[in-house]
């Protein structure tokens, strides 16, 4: 019987040493971890970092060597800043390039043991399905979720809070943010269905992006899947606690995944509509 290929794990840290080690403690204790791959790309100082800064940065790493936390864990320590943006488009990209699939985490996520049988069931699962881009884990906290969705379904939007791609999906990436407002403008209906139905200016980070108020890089890649007619797998119930918000608490055990019609869910994105407009959230912020 021939051994399961399983993803490799990318987990880019910075200057929260608290956090990276419960990222890493949870991670550590997910059902394939001890058969994982783990890179974990620490990036460098900036400029005129103030000594705190520096003290936890260098924590951060010493967090980092001071366990094995998976199968193999290879470190990146970076001497100067690159940024998160480029950070995680360099470092996905390179880690694609190597391996065909991937798992993306940050310094701020809490894990649930079935985190990464999730993760790689999907990637097996939809490897060859173009139309499958985005593997999220996150779904927001949206009371009734349970209730009124299936355990797995496809929406157009995509969660940045631990996710996975292959590198035919990737390869899709557009980084240009002109180019990515303009072709969404130019599509029927295109600002308003990017917009989740006009419940949130998202066009708008595409715009701070291109006069250089922001540097991010998640909108991209949520306006490269849209425009590519892509869709997104979402658990009905997050694997994931963003940035230790007990309120996002993830689910304990695992999400079992099936192949499902390639459409988005209508559920989903009214759900998501209603949200949107309760709280008035932006949720990509990376």
């Amino acid at each position: 019987m021939r051994m399961r290929t399983l993803a490799p794990i990318i987990l880019f840290v910075y200057d929260n040493p608290c956090h990276t080690e419960q990222t890493l403690e949870a991670l550590s204790k997910n059902d394939l971890a001890d058969q994982s791959t783990l890179y974990v790309v620490c990036d460098g100082y900036k400029k005129n970092e103030s000594e705190e800064v520096i003290k936890n940065i260098r924590s951060v790493r010493e967090i980092c060597k001071k366990k094995q936390w998976a199968k193999e864990v290879i470190i990146s320590e970076k001497e100067t800043n690159e940024g998160k943006a480029s950070s995680i488009i360099n470092g996905v990209t390179r880690i694609l390039e190597k391996y065909g699939n991937i798992i993306v985490l940050e310094d701020d996520l809490i894990t649930s043991p079935g985190f990464l049988t999730y993760m790689n069931d999907a990637l097996d699962l939809y490897a060859s399905d173009e139309k499958v881009m985005h593997i999220s884990s996150y779904w927001f906290p949206i009371k009734k979720s349970i209730q009124l969705l299936p355990e797995i379904f496809f929406c157009r939007f995509a969660t940045s809070h631990g996710w996975a791609t292959w590198k035919r999906a990737w390869a899709k990436l557009e980084t240009d943010a002109y180019h990515l407002k303009k072709e969404i403008g130019y599509l029927s209906d295109g600002i308003k269905k990017f917009n989740i139905e006009n419940s949130y200016p998202y066009l708008n980070q595409l715009e701070y992006n291109v006069i250089g108020k922001i540097n991010t890089w998640a909108i991209k890649w949520y306006a490269s899947i849209f425009l590519n007619n892509g869709l997104c797998l979402h658990p009905n119930i997050s694997l994931v606690n963003k940035g230790m918000n007990t309120a996002d608490s993830p689910a304990l055990s695992g999400i079992r995944v099936d192949k499902i019609s390639l459409e988005e869910n209508i559920t989903a994105v009214r759900l998501l509509k209603q949200l949107h407009k309760s709280i008035h959230r932006n949720f990509i912020d990376e």
